[in-house]
């Protein structure tokens, strides 16, 4: 490819790794973990893993993992830059993914640029919900609806959810977050307007409270709807715990609050998978019952990233609350539910050029041609919609 063609690649810099990191990664082989590890190296963390096993404590399979070139990821996390704290290595090259092959598996497009340090830039990846994803919820919302709106990013992060919706045509009005690093990369990639505080703060509550009553009153006859997930560990039912006094629900308190008093006409409440789990399932169901009263009817779903072509096992917990009580929705339909039609970690990242560890590839170029659709979506040459056509059906 002629270097004309070719456009920087932001974001592809690979972590630097310790040299008892280097003689971990040389030893694991595609689709291996800390088992693969000889018993000669010198980790006492790999030394707790298998005792800990040993124990019966779990097989930690995920563990110093490497990636399979011909299978989805597994969960990209906050941590993808260590060997250890998951299956993060690159399934052909000796090192860690790069920023932007883990982006890619969330299925953030090369020309989203993310901003600050490492930790930042990290943690903005590995706490997205997939954009395709958000965009497949935004299209059938659209359908229960028969049109889009306008909508609120609170929590926002990179702006996973933000985009997803944009993509579906979708209005953008304001989003919020507490880190301003994450909002640099919101204001640059979806929308400018933002404002960086907690909705605990009552100056910043006030303020979105009147940036969106002001629009109401102008575009009453516009769908608004609230984007965001508050975190919810206190939700503890535990003795008399069960109380929304813990102060760590005041995020989602007032998160509630805001609905109350907005009157939004939706919300969508996303939020890890694990939030099934806690308290054997009590803590959802509390989650449900406070939202609840906010709106008129609500739809749960748990979604699995890797059957809705995003190269990545993730589930997603979705709660999408309307304030209509005829308002009906299916989950998207499952684009890639077989085993044999998921996007592998090798069709979405066989064009980026190759990085040692410690690498920054600021400078490189695409090795190749896009081989395949999900290379083609992420090179911005075809949109979020073509990318669904082209592998599904005509629909959107």
């Amino acid at each position: 490819m002629a270097k004309s063609e070719a456009l920087m690649i932001p974001n592809h810099k690979a972590a630097k790794l310790s040299e008892l990191d280097m003689m971990i990664v040389n030893s694991v082989p595609p689709g291996g973990n800390w088992k693969n590890i000889p018993l000669d190296v010198p980790s006492k963390r790999i030394e707790q893993i298998r005792e800990s096993y040993a124990q019966g404590k779990g097989s930690r399979s995920t563990y110093y993992g490497r990636l399979l070139p011909d299978m989805p990821a597994y969960t990209i996390n906050t941590y993808f830059n260590r060997p250890g704290n998951g299956c993060h290595i690159h399934y052909e090259q000796n090192r860690v993914l790069s920023q932007r092959e883990a982006a890619r598996l969330q299925s953030f497009p090369d020309d989203f640029i993310f901003c600050g340090g490492q930790t930042a830039v990290n943690t903005q990846i590995g706490n997205a919900v997939p954009p395709f994803l958000a965009f497949l919820i935004a299209k059938e919302i659209e359908k229960a609806i028969g049109n889009t709106g306008y909508y609120v990013d609170l929590f926002s992060g990179a702006g996973g959810l933000g985009l997803g919706f944009k993509w579906a045509g979708w209005t953008p009005l304001l989003a919020n977050d507490i880190e301003e690093k994450y909002l640099q990369t919101y204001s640059k990639n979806v929308h400018e307007e933002v404002i960086c505080g907690s909705i605990s703060d009552d100056e910043k509550f006030s303020k979105i409270i009147l940036k969106l009553s002001e629009f109401k009153k102008v575009y009453s006859d516009k769908q608004l709807w609230i984007l965001g997930g508050p975190p919810c560990q206190g939700f503890s039912t535990a003795g008399n715990a069960r109380t929304m006094d813990d102060p760590r629900n005041s995020l989602f308190m007032h998160y509630k609050s805001l609905l109350d008093e907005i009157k939004p006409n939706g919300f969508i409440f996303e939020n890890v998978a694990g939030l099934l789990n806690m308290e054997k399932g009590k803590v959802f169901e509390r989650v449900k019952e406070e939202l609840s009263s906010t709106m008129k009817t609500m739809n749960g779903w748990v979604l699995n990233s890797e059957h809705y072509a995003i190269p990545q096992r993730r589930k997603r917990v979705i709660l999408v609350g309307s304030n209509d009580p005829l308002f009906s929705i299916e989950p998207p339909e499952k684009l890639t539910e077989q085993k044999d039609s998921w996007v592998s970690v090798k069709q979405a990242l066989s064009d980026l050029p190759p990085l040692q560890h410690g690498e920054d590839g600021i400078g490189k170029y695409y090795i190749h041609q896009p081989e395949n659709d999900y290379q083609l979506f992420m090179r911005g040459l075809i949109t979020a919609s073509e990318y669904y056509n082209k592998n599904v059906k005509p629909s959107f």
